[in-house]
């Protein structure tokens, strides 16, 4: 009854209105991002399902005019531009939404006839430095029909069939398959890393972000307690010391895992509203006249999802379940360390720097995972990669996605291992009266050790 009583104390100074608040604003911050990202998907798919050239013919002849017609017969949308003379930018002063757009120049139909190759003026308007906006509004689609036109129109010209014409522009036919272990899929490799790296930068962020949070909480806390004599009076009380540090984990650790939930579900929110406005539908009805980028970006998005779980790289509940427990792990290791670190604390200004070692175990190998396979590196890397604890959680999802069980559980181990002589340190110092006195002075003498000479003057 005692340690539920101290239990509830640590949960009430923990999750408070703050934290309440705080977490509500996290979460309307990924819906608020998953909407943006909803309209934003939602342009690639409308441009894709609602082909449009933008086309100023200045040439003006009866091939550039049959070529416009025949684009409009295979039901593409053209729009006419005009400009005047080499002034460019006045087509898109004129029209606020306008893009990109094809000049065919003068001359363009002499060039064709003579036997000359033809030119045509790719003119394009950078708005924003957004990934997404490079997938809509380009040209490249406008240039494949252009060139498709030319090319039948000399093939005629020189009695070359539409069949021999296909085969001289694509000699080749390239079929992409990815395997992973025993799997295999027909699709690009590009396609598979892309849906990967968006699905598994959930699991280190959310990990960085609790273990930045529990980390400074606990160490404040306790701090905080040593700083004003209150720790003093708590251990003094008619409850075990393991009871006292056995509450203050675990009412962090639930606290953590609020935290994690309120990520977790806000992401989810965030990844449903970005992808949401993409179906099978959308491929299947891609016409051909669609923006060639635009066409790949919906198709690669659309189809990775099928491929992956062919391939066997998505989790079962079962996975994501060992993957809760090993995030539950890691959040216990890091709150062992910071009772230790938190007990080192002489002031509140130290208190900041004492979160410095778990940061940098938690950001080297997030930065070390984010770009290259922990296994490509030298023995010697290697093995200090293995020896931080925090890296076999950032390598947990990947582990299980690609069969590496072995490497998994050696991990979890490892983090099990590591936790118990953590742990008991922690223990040892938390049940001495050194939880009182200790600290790192750096050449100053500690205001506890001054304090207790002035009591005993």
């Amino acid at each position: 009854m005692k340690f539920i009583n101290l239990l509830k104390k640590e949960l009430s100074e923990l999750i408070n209105t703050q934290l309440l608040i705080s977490l509500a604003f996290v979460l309307g911050i990924f819906i608020i991002m998953g909407s943006v990202m909803k309209s934003a998907t939602s342009e690639i798919v409308s441009d894709t399902q609602n082909p449009q050239i933008n086309l100023c013919d200045m040439d003006d002849t009866e091939f550039t005019r049959e070529m416009i017609a025949s684009f409009k017969a295979k039901g593409t949308k053209i729009k006419s531009i005009s400009v005047s003379g080499e002034d460019y930018a006045s087509a898109f002063s004129s029209d606020s939404k306008l893009k990109s757009f094809i000049i065919i120049p003068h001359g363009f139909t002499d060039e064709i006839n003579s036997g000359k190759k033809p030119e045509v003026l790719s003119v394009g308007k950078i708005k924003s430095v957004s990934a997404f906006s490079s997938l809509t509004g380009g040209t490249e689609g406008t240039v494949s029909l252009i060139n498709g036109y030319v090319s039948l129109k000399l093939a005629e010209q020189q009695g070359v069939s539409n069949d021999d014409l296909g085969i001289i522009e694509a000699p080749i036919k390239v079929t992409e398959h990815t395997v992973v272990a025993d799997k295999s899929a027909e699709i690009s490799g590009s396609s598979i890393m892309g849906k990967l790296i968006v699905q598994n930068m959930v699991l280190p962020i959310i990990v960085l972000v609790l273990i930045m949070m529990t980390s400074q909480s606990l160490i404040a806390s306790i701090s905080n307690e040593k700083i004003d004599k209150t720790l003093e009076t708590l251990l003094s009380t008619p409850v075990s010391r393991g009871s006292v540090i056995t509450a203050k984990m675990l009412a962090a650790a639930i606290t953590a895992l609020i935290n994690a939930g309120v990520m977790m579900i806000g992401f989810t929110f965030y990844t449903k509203e970005m992808f949401g406005s993409v179906t099978t539908n959308v491929t299947s009805s891609l016409p051909a006249g669609a923006a060639d980028s635009a066409k790949e970006a919906v198709s690669s998005i659309v189809s990775s999802g099928e491929a992956m779980s062919k391939l066997g790289l998505t989790l079962s509940t079962g996975e994501y379940l060992l993957v809760g427990v090993q995030l539950f792990l890691t959040i216990m290791i890091c709150l062992a360390m910071s009772i230790i670190l938190g007990a080192l604390v002489n002031d509140s200004k130290s208190a900041q720097n004492m979160l410095l070692p778990i940061v940098m175990m938690v950001m080297i190998p997030w930065l070390v995972t984010l770009f290259t396979d922990i296994n490509s590196l030298p023995l010697a890397a290697k093995v200090v990669m293995w020896a931080i604890p925090f890296t076999h959680t950032f390598t947990a999802m990947p582990n299980l996605m690609f069969g590496n069980y072995t490497a998994f559980w050696g991990g979890f181990a490892y983090q099990i291992a590591f936790f118990a002589v953590v742990m008991f340190f922690a223990l040892k110092l938390f049940k001495s009266d050194k939880i009182l006195t200790i600290s790192l002075n750096f050449g100053q003498k500690s205001k506890f050790r001054k304090s207790g000479k002035t009591n005993e003057d």
